[in-house]
């Protein structure tokens, strides 16, 4: 059994006039030490599935199970405060709190002593390559690139099995875009992570174990 699993799961809105359906019929199993790509034009339903799975939003039907548990039945903050991080396109780092306490806060939250935090933000900030001279820098005093290395560091210190992007490369250059998919494949082939990236990323689908292409809030192939 993967480690996520969603069984036939639709997922629907109404806007002021019309009602919206946003995913539909949703089927797939992830498993760890994968890279994911999910791939279709924009409104093709590939940000709803992220937050589904994120348990930001609870599907309308269906079923989305975590370790073979149905996350319905879940605490959905826990949930995410101890089994999946996300990368968004736009990093969400804290902008008053410096580089070493942005990816310390994560293991806080977990109940890790301040100690324990700091050690581990300050070992996975030395594996994205951001050594100490960047640790009391704010956000602002980084380059895109920097930002988004700082917000798979903070993935990697707390512990979160599930990696979820939403157009991780969206806001970076051609060099940096290289360097976060190197750092995506590395969390799932050396870390063992389920990594799933909904991306316009031609390179980050290129090298994905998965492409996942969705059409009108459906699944319509996948190439293994």
């Amino acid at each position: 059994m993967g480690i996520l699993n969603a069984k036939d799961i639709s997922y629907s809105y109404k806007s002021k006039y019309v009602t919206v359906n946003a995913v539909k019929g949703f089927s797939y199993e992830f498993d760890n030490g994968k890279i994911y790509a999910i791939v279709g034009k924009s409104g093709s339903g590939k940000t709803t599935l992220l937050s589904l799975l994120a348990g930001l939003d609870r599907p309308s039907s269906g079923t989305i199970e975590y370790a073979g548990q149905d996350l319905s039945k879940m605490n959905l903050d826990q949930y995410r405060r101890n089994n999946v991080s996300v990368v968004y396109q736009n990093f969400n780092l804290f902008s008053l709190l410096n580089v070493l306490e942005n990816v310390s806060y994560p293991a806080e939250l977990q109940g890790r002593s301040k100690t324990e935090a700091l050690s581990l933000a300050k070992e996975y900030l030395e594996a994205v390559g951001l050594g100490e001279t960047y640790w009391k820098r704010v956000p602002s005093m980084l380059s895109g690139g920097e930002q988004q290395r700082v917000a798979i560091a903070r993935t990697l210190a707390s512990g979160s099995s599930l990696i979820l992007a939403d157009e991780p490369t969206g806001n970076l250059d051609e060099e940096n875009s290289r360097m976060i998919i190197n750092m995506l494949l590395k969390l799932a082939h050396e870390y063992g992570k389920c990594v799933v990236v909904v991306t316009h990323d031609l390179e980050i689908a290129d090298m994905a174990d998965v492409i996942l292409k969705m059409r009108d809030g459906e699944l319509v192939e996948n190439d293994l």
